[in-house]
């Protein structure tokens, strides 16, 4: 009671916001006050007529100012008004020409101790403000007596149909669950009226429209819609902008479609909101052919175009890569006089920062300036994700204080996008830091702002900042994603065992995040890794259970951990059962596979893979060729090392300290010593630092009588 009681506050404080409006009255069909006995069976001890009318007409006289919202009143003096039904009622009655002092009364009424609240007080005064065309300050009184009986209450809607005003009741009471988006009391309630004969306001259909619409409930809605027509009440331009809306973002294009000749057939012309909401529809759905068709229509049909028209379809060739035919719209939409507006620039860049494409993301950056169009914080959202994904994160933090020296607002993607890249980076001080700003920016950081900094924990081997993170989630009362869940998946993988990622993916199920792909290629890796081989087959068959499709990803991981395990024959199986599902091997794949082959010096089999991974159109990496390099190097097949190495070059792939490392070592071991010493002074000339494995690889000559002269040719390179 006492939650109700504050929300009713808060509507009552909203009620003086509210001025008289001008809606037609006629539409609720309410009749003039009913008698009190029909809606309010309180007995009470009346006061004095003379005591009455003397407050009447105090009351008349305060009410008339137009400033009066009823705390002028004392409430010493006007206590009878509120402990005693009758007569209250009996105020209301006289007072009912002046809305404004009715309502001052009640707001005066409704917060003093001893008020009798009841449904018949909330319909009496509700009736006063109908009648004489308060109807947004009715609605709220209305809303009032909703949250004070109880949303769902039959009552509520008992007391409603029992007043002769029931119709207009109805509505409000409509209105206020539509307002409070009570999808399920809106059904209920409208289905009730149309079959009592108390036909809704279409105003208020397409209220409950809406309502259907943004709860994605397309039965619900083609419902509403037959008894709307069967009930005889017409349906206005609105109501079908509504259901096409809806049909369009529930993926049913085509039926929206069907909506024109319909509107056509009742006299209802089109508008342009009506063409945009299904151009944007078929560019949703990819038919962009269908969407530039109905653009035509708009110009045969005299309708205004506006860039809401072409923006959708523009958005929808950038989505296919088709760069030129969103250019061929953009001029379009330019010789016919429409202007581009932020939203079209906005699109462009995001599609050219998604392609990669951020110097030519820039020029239109530019070009919107000089076309005197102010950029918002999409626009540079955008672009600093661009420069953080080039690797250019002082760009990037170069655009937030232009952004911030503009006036402009940052929202919490601004500072996601500028965390991430400071946490792939391995900068997660200055991450903490930016996010202790975030807050004190009053800028609430965001289930994606926690698990962004846990990624980065993690990532820096932080585990107990990566707890924390999640822990806020919680804390916060912030409701996990499948972004979180993942992470918090990464998080049991390093710490954790089978049943501690099993209990998390059951909290996803019930959660209603249903585990994917992703999660159960994280609890795979976490499985491998520990060497749990046969908890990372019952997870490949729960994912079968499940409907789930294990990718290329889970059977690399899965063939990783074979080999760890020394499984080598039953890793080729996989393999094998990996190509006969289709499924198409990447370069880590094929590495893996080369490198455990190499290692046991199997090398016909690693060199088999090595050409199949090229004919199938797989080009090996770096630390493919390392792998090839190191079983060359251990069946001393030194020729061949240098025909990969060879090969390595022309394929414009630079070697590594690793790989050095792999030949020196070869060449130590076979006491060839200044090819050693050569190798060793050529990676540095390449700008490749040894590293401490490198140096223990040269130390070796110190244990094979080389002393004297290993020190001082060491010493002789790294003193230049």
């Amino acid at each position: 009671m006492i939650n109700a009681r504050a929300s009713s506050k808060s509507i009552l404080a909203a009620i003086t916001r509210f001025t008289i409006l001008n809606y037609p009255i006629s539409s609720f069909k309410v009749r003039f006050l009913s008698p009190v006995s029909s809606i309010c069976k309180t007995q009470s001890i009346p006061i004095p007529d003379t005591q009455l009318e003397s407050l009447v007409s105090e009351l008349i006289w305060v009410g008339s100012r137009p400033d009066f919202e009823g705390t002028q009143l004392d409430p010493y003096r006007f206590k009878p008004l509120i402990v005693e039904s009758e007569s209250f009622f009996r105020v209301v009655d006289s007072l009912k020409a002046n809305p404004r002092a009715v309502l001052g009364v009640f707001m005066w009424a409704e917060g003093q101790e001893g008020f009798v609240r009841s449904g018949a007080v909330y319909c009496r005064v509700i009736e006063v403000l109908v009648v004489n065309g308060w109807v947004r300050s009715a609605c709220c009184v209305m809303e009032m007596m909703a949250v004070d009986m109880g949303m769902d209450s039959d009552g509520l809607v008992e007391l409603c149909e029992e007043s002769d005003s029931a119709v207009g009741l109805l509505n409000l009471l409509l209105w206020v669950y539509a307002k409070r988006s009570k999808a399920g009391l809106c059904l209920s309630l409208f289905r009730r009226m149309i079959r009592a004969g108390m036909l809704p306001d279409v105003k208020n259909c397409n209220r409950v429209l809406r309502v259907l619409r943004d709860e994605g409930l397309v039965d619900e809605a083609m419902e509403v819609d037959r008894m709307m027509g069967g009930a005889g009440i017409r349906p206005t331009v609105i109501t079908y902008n509504t259901l096409l809306d809806l049909y369009c973002k529930q993926g049913i294009v085509r039926s929206g479609e069907q909506f024109l000749e319909k509107m056509d057939q009742k006299g209802c012309s089109p508008t342009d909101v009506t063409y945009n909401t299904l151009i944007s529809g078929f560019s949703r759905e990819g038919d962009l052919v269908q969407a530039e068709d109905l653009i035509e229509k708009m110009v045969s049909r005299g309708v205004n175009q506006s860039a809401f028209s072409f923006n959708p379809l523009i958005q929808g060739y950038l989505k296919k890569g088709m760069f030129d035919e969103a250019s061929n719209v953009w001029k379009k939409m330019e010789s016919r006089g429409v202007s581009p507006t932020i939203s079209t620039y906005n699109i462009f860049l995001y599609a050219l920062i998604q392609h990669g494409r951020l110097e030519d993301a820039t020029l239109w950056f530019m070009e919107m300036m000089e076309r005197n169009l102010s950029p918002d914080v999409v626009t540079y959202n955008t672009l600093m994700c661009g420069y953080c994904r080039s690797g250019n994160s002082g760009e990037a933090f170069d655009l937030f204080n232009k952004l911030k020296d503009r006036r402009l607002v940052p929202t919490a993607v601004t500072y996601n996008i500028l965390l991430h890249s400071l946490c792939e980076s391995g900068k997660l001080v200055l991450a903490k830091q930016l996010k202790e700003e975030m807050i004190a920016q009053k800028i609430q950081p965001d289930v994606f702002t926690y698990t962004i900094l846990a990624n980065g924990a993690l990532k820096d081997g932080d585990i107990s900042m990566a707890k924390e993170c999640h822990n806020e989630i919680l804390l916060q009362g912030l409701q996990p994603d499948r972004f979180a869940y993942s992470s918090r998946l990464l998080l049991e993988m390093h710490q954790g065992t089978e049943s501690s990622m099993c209990s998390l993916r059951e909290e996803m199920t019930r959660s209603g995040i249903r585990p994917d792909v992703l999660a159960y290629n994280i609890c795979m890796d976490g499985l491998c890794k520990i060497r749990d081989l046969e908890g990372a087959d019952r997870l490949k068959e729960e994912m079968f259970r499940n409907g789930l499709s294990p990718d290329h990803i889970t059977y690399t991981i899965y063939i990783h951990g074979l080999l760890k395990a020394g499984h080598l024959d039953r890793a080729i199986e996989v393999f094998s059962v990996m190509l006969q599902r289709q499924l198409s091997p990447t370069v880590v794949t094929y590495t893996v596979l080369i490198h455990a082959l190499a290692v046991r010096r199997q090398l016909r089999l690693a060199l088999q893979y090595f050409s199949d991974m090229q004919e199938q159109g797989i080009s090996p990496n770096v630390i493919t060729y390392n792998a090839m390099v190191n079983g060359l190097c251990k069946a001393r097949r030194i020729n061949e090392v240098h025909r990969i190495c060879s090969e390595m070059e022309e394929k414009g792939i630079l070697p590594n300290k690793y790989t050095y490392t792999i030949i020196i070592n070869d060449a130590c071991e076979n006491r060839k010593f200044a090819e050693a010493f050569r190798l060793y002074r050529d990676m540095q000339d390449k700008g490749i630092w040894p590293d401490h494995c490198t140096q223990m690889v040269l130390m070796k000559l110190l244990g094979n009588g080389h002393e004297l002269h290993t020190a001082r040719r060491i010493k002789s390179i790294i003193g230049g």
